[in-house]
């Protein structure tokens, strides 16, 4: 039956919305064939409120402000501030960090150029001869030709799934977090020069005990020659006045060894030769410095620490990860437009006639790849249960780290106050063994006694000192060393500050 002229077009119509819905659907249909159905994540990361790291008890509200960017000033010798200065600029674990966070920046670039169109240009040209018998007839058969091709192209990713964007953010996050472990980095050093600082002025603080030791012996080898010519003492006494100064001596010989190794360790954290360390100037630190915790460390810690919030970033990523590992189920969509010219020889290279051109899509659509999508998506969950796995033990360990701090400056101070007494004690002692003995009234053995009780008392002290000064540059390390995600631009603002579960599900 013949239809009527008018309903001809509403047919026509009719069935190309049939063929373009039939289509729709089709891709549909076969777009589900992959997919990431059942593969997700339960990891979140932990917040510092949460019961599990409860820590108000070892790690106390005092009232104390967090650590500047200057913290070494406050140890009263200008020299440390210094050298961590020389440190920072001169070490190459920190020109390491810095072309770390270069490389970053380069996948940043790379990554956000995939956002924007491409535009390239080529021309080619060939001299050819053509067979006589082949395929082209006379006068191209048998006869050289030139082809000219010049053409410019165009192309564009949609991005309708957000793939580009989700590999941009990781770029970015990847890069916060190169720039976070550069700031670990030099708070790691300037606390190792700072703490090998303190070992040398250990070292020359033994030294000088060990120097007022060697007076000390010789002032009782001449007491002891003294009571030998009054027929008091035999050269058995003598023997061991010589034999203990001797031993003191050595022990002055190895300090002076140590501070020559401890100098040429100092010269390496600041990027030079140990000659450097040579030229260093006796250390002149104050001798004790009050610790008081600041409020809220559980809280602000996060912010503080730079592994955590390197820890952090690496979650970030993880979580851009998987985003673009889902958006790699759906179908890639490229524009593309190509317009240029062909034709043998020159004479009518650029003519009209001799124009190209082609545009379209391409689309990709991912049907069957026995698996190897979801074996890629289930990787990138891994790394991110990873990631969120090594944030939640980052968290402990600064908090830990904080709190054995904290428990050890006070040991060593109540260390301190018994080791002080009992030093007073057997240096008291030790005076009246000495005046005894130079009276004739007790034997040497007595005062030598005497003397290695106060040695031994006057180390510890000595040991003890130095070690409350130690762990205070710890502590100024477990608190991030003045560092603030905030002032350098690498906090993680209040959208993407929520757990790494919620974060990570954004894409499902």
């Amino acid at each position: 039956m013949k239809l009527p002229y008018s309903s001809a077009p509403v047919f026509a119509a009719s069935t190309i919305t049939m063929k373009r819905s039939a289509l729709a659907a089709a891709v549909f249909v076969l777009a589900g064939c992959a997919n990431y159905a059942g593969i997700s994540s339960d990891k979140q990361i932990t917040a510092p409120q949460n019961d599990a790291l409860q820590a108000t008890q070892s790690v106390p509200s005092q009232g104390g402000q967090w650590p500047s960017l200057d913290w070494a000033k406050q140890f009263g010798d200008p020299q440390l501030p210094q050298l961590i200065d020389e440190a920072l600029a001169g070490n190459p674990s920190i020109a390491q960090a810095q072309a770390r966070i270069a490389k970053a920046s380069s996948y940043i670039e790379s990554s956000r150029a995939g956002l924007f169109p491409k535009v390239n240009g080529s021309y080619s040209w060939s001299r050819e001869l053509y067979s006589a018998n082949g395929l082209y007839p006379p006068p191209y058969g048998g006869s050289w030709y030139s082809e000219n091709n010049a053409l410019v192209s165009a192309s564009w990713d949609l991005d309708l799934w957000g793939k580009n964007r989700s590999r941009l953010n990781q770029a970015v996050s990847q890069q916060k977090a190169a720039e976070a472990d550069m700031q670990q980095a030099r708070v790691t050093l300037a606390a190792s020069v700072a703490q090998t600082y303190n070992q040398l002025a250990l070292l020359y603080a033994l030294r000088d005990v060990a120097q007022r030791e060697i007076a000390n012996r010789s002032d009782v080898g001449r007491i002891t020659n003294g009571r030998v010519s009054a027929g008091l003492d035999t050269n058995v006494e003598i023997r061991t006045a010589e034999g203990n100064i001797a031993t003191s001596q050595t022990n002055l010989s190895e300090l002076d060894g140590q501070i020559t190794t401890t100098r040429y360790q100092l010269g390496a954290l600041l990027g030079q030769g140990p000659d450097r360390g040579l030229k260093i100037a006796n250390p002149v630190l104050n001798s004790k410095i009050e610790v008081a915790l600041p409020d809220n460390v559980p809280a602000d810690l996060i912010a503080r620490r730079p592994d955590i919030v390197a820890a952090r970033w690496q979650v970030e990523a993880a979580t851009s990860d998987v985003k673009e590992a889902k958006a790699e189920f759906f179908p890639d969509i490229n524009l593309s437009v190509a317009a240029g010219f062909d034709a043998f020889g020159w004479g009518r290279f650029f003519t009209s006639s001799s124009r190209q051109f082609n545009a379209g899509p391409a689309i990709h659509l991912p049907i069957f790849d026995a698996g190897a999508l979801r074996a890629q998506l289930k990787g990138r969950y891994a790394d991110f249960d990873l990631d969120v796995a090594n944030y939640n033990q980052t968290l402990i360990n600064a908090l830990n780290d904080v709190a054995t701090q904290i428990a050890s400056i006070r040991s060593v101070d109540q260390q301190t106050s018994d080791a002080t007494r009992a030093l007073d004690a057997s240096s008291h002692a030790y005076q009246l063994a000495v005046i005894r003995y130079k009276a004739g009234l007790s034997p040497q053995l007595q005062v030598l006694t005497a003397d290695q009780n106060r040695l031994s008392n006057e180390q510890t002290v000595t040991n003890l000192r130095m070690r409350r000064r130690d762990l205070q540059i710890g502590l100024i390390k477990a608190l991030g060393g003045g560092f603030d995600a905030a002032d350098t631009n690498l906090a993680i603002d209040g959208q993407t500050s929520k757990t790494a579960s919620v974060a990570a599900k954004t894409a499902d």
